[in-house]
């Protein structure tokens, strides 16, 4: 390991240095638990969750994951063992994702925006010894035990989570709503509530950060096959210290930061939460990032640090009141998952006076590899610097051994502590993307004399979906399973909210009548609702190759220009 300065002793950082000689920063050897583990001895009596009014300081939130380490390890969970977060961002997830590495387990990140098939398989491919989830989740679960069944599922009740006042409106929510409002009786189900208040001991699990996997974290695979990045502890341990180390604007033990964004997505949870704990922040948590809950809860919590997602961003500039909201607490943006259009970050800012910056990551990375500088020089149109200790090189797309020059475009690779050990059993698809060390991004892009990074253009086929991958393979597949649809293609077009939407071709079967709104609601009831398309154009045939291939490019460019290529029709 480099030795080297620690972050504190670095000058803020700039943009003056050479491009293929980031700084560097010191990486502990540490397990991310006892990283954060020194947060909990720091300041143990400071708020480190905040939940609609409900709080719990760094003490209590490390003793109730202890309790519930101690709980999953009654039913058999040990090291190496996965362990299904199926959550969305509540106090749950902080919780129960350090019980898990507590015991040297693996935290197998599973959207809670999933259900039957997509849930299903990544139930079979992580196969969880356990899993922690809502009661308004746990049917979704057990509609696919059959295909993936998983041992044993410690369920909370959402208005456990709430302070006592509120929870007879949070049941008559979700009764109007129709959802569960209480813990399943089913054999396998355990009560959360009750792991966490229940006096028990499990010591923290000690092991080579280097080597032991804390997370399987999903990303899409060059076949439609999700795949698991393995990320290490000193992956993630990595990744917070570049961040905080970029972040010339924080203050640790007094910082509030704003989790909107969801901590299933690698993105948010180094970004907001293991960042905020690493930080002894105060982290509030939002369980869906609603702009008007979430102008609320900025007005009462004052948060100081606030990453986002460009349409999170966009939807609170377009708000016509939202001069009565008090938003100058904010004093830091990091914007991520998607571009950031410049006048996007302009009118934040001179809304909150914070400094809104694009950065750049991918799951195989922890996420972070690039952001501009905080208080250096911001390049319009650029993903910004590698973070410290972290290199990049442009390689040509077809014959990656041949490495271009400034200016050049061809495709980013990136080498440094937070690339990810490999993909989980596939050993096939990590040797396509790790050579030497080397992590091929799959995004084309060139590099300026200063280091500045441009990405020009996606390689890969993947609909960005206000942060979330999609897939076409995926969602065509299920588009097939329709007996009226004979054949069918999916892109991403452009969306002013969520900077792309699905949208599929289809032609139809021989004498069968479908509806775009059928197909749409189709999809829509067998994966993730994000996944399915905005928009269905029927067409008499697609647009193919000599041998076949979809031209997913044609159909880009047509639906580009507003004017679909003859013949078509839509309904």
């Amino acid at each position: 390991m480099v030795d080297v300065p620690s972050a504190e002793a670095l000058p803020p950082w700039t943009s003056h240095y050479p491009p293929r000689v980031p700084p560097q920063v010191a990486i502990p050897n540490q397990l991310l638990t006892e990283f954060v583990e020194e947060s909990v001895r720091r300041w143990p009596d400071r708020t480190a969750l905040v939940y609609y009014g409900a709080k719990w300081s760094y003490l209590q939130f490390w003793q109730e994951s202890e309790r519930l380490a101690a709980a999953l390890a009654r039913e058999g969970v040990g090291p190496r063992d996965r362990v299904a977060l199926y959550l969305p961002n509540c106090p749950a997830y902080p919780i129960a994702f350090f019980a898990v590495l507590r015991l040297g387990a693996i935290v197998a990140q599973v959207s809670p925006l999933y259900l039957g098939q997509d849930l299903a398989q990544l139930l079979r491919d992580s196969a969880p010894k356990a899993a922690v989830t809502l009661e308004i989740l746990y049917p979704n679960l057990a509609k696919v035990r059959g295909e993936a069944p998983v041992p044993v599922v410690f369920v909370s009740r959402l208005r456990e989570l709430y302070p006592w006042y509120v929870r007879p409106f949070v049941n008559s929510v979700l009764r109007r709503q129709h959802l569960p409002t209480d813990v399943p009786t089913d054999a396998e189900v355990r009560s959360f509530r009750t792991a966490v208040r229940s006096p028990a001991t499990a010591p923290l699990w000690k092991g080579d950060p280097a080597t032991t996997v804390a997370v399987l974290q999903y990303t899409g695979g060059t076949t439609g096959r999700p795949k698991a990045a393995m990320l290490s502890h000193r992956n993630l341990v990595a990744n917070v210290v570049q961040v905080r180390a970029w972040n010339t604007r924080r203050t640790p033990g007094d910082e509030v930061m704003m989790a909107a964004i969801p901590f299933f997505h690698i993105y948010g949870l180094t970004v907001a939460l293991l960042f905020g704990l690493a930080d002894g922040a105060t982290i509030v948590l939002q369980t869906k990032p609603e702009v008007p809950e979430l102008l609320k809860l900025i007005d009462r919590y004052r948060p100081t640090q606030f990453p986002g997602v460009p349409a999170l961003y966009q939807a609170l500039n377009q708000r016509p009141d939202i001069a009565k909201y008090q938003l100058r607490s904010i004093r830091f943006c990091l914007s991520g998952s998607a571009p950031l259009p410049l006048e996007v970050a302009r009118r934040f800012e001179a809304l909150t006076g914070a400094a809104l910056v694009e950065g750049y990551g991918l799951s195989e990375a922890s996420p972070a590899t690039h952001a501009n500088p905080v208080d250096g020089e911001r390049r319009e149109g650029s993903i910004g610097l590698p973070l410290p200790n972290t290199y990049q090189r442009i390689v040509d797309a077809d014959h990656r051994e041949k490495v271009l020059g400034v200016g050049e475009i061809g495709e980013l690779e990136v080498r440094g502590p937070q690339v990810m050990l490999g993909y989980y059993r596939q050993p096939e698809e990590t040797a396509l993307v790790l050579v030497d060390g080397w992590l091929q991004t799959g995004d084309l892009a060139r590099i300026d004399s200063d280091g500045y990074a441009y990405i020009v253009d996606r390689k890969k086929d993947m609909v960005n979906v206000g942060g979330f991958k999609v897939y076409p393979r995926e969602v065509e597949e299920v588009l097939f399973q329709h007996p009226a649809v004979a054949d069918a293609a999916v892109i991403g077009v452009p969306d002013a909210q969520r900077g792309e939407v699905v949208k599929a071709f289809v032609v139809r079967r021989a004498g069968t009548a479908v509806t775009s709104e059928e197909l749409i609601a189709f999809v829509r009831a067998r994966i993730a609702h994000y996944k399915a398309p905005r928009d269905v154009e029927f067409r008499d045939a697609l647009p193919r190759s000599g041998v076949q291939k979809v031209l997913r490019r044609v159909l880009r460019d047509g639906a580009g220009s507003g004017a679909p290529a003859a013949p078509s029709e839509r309904r």
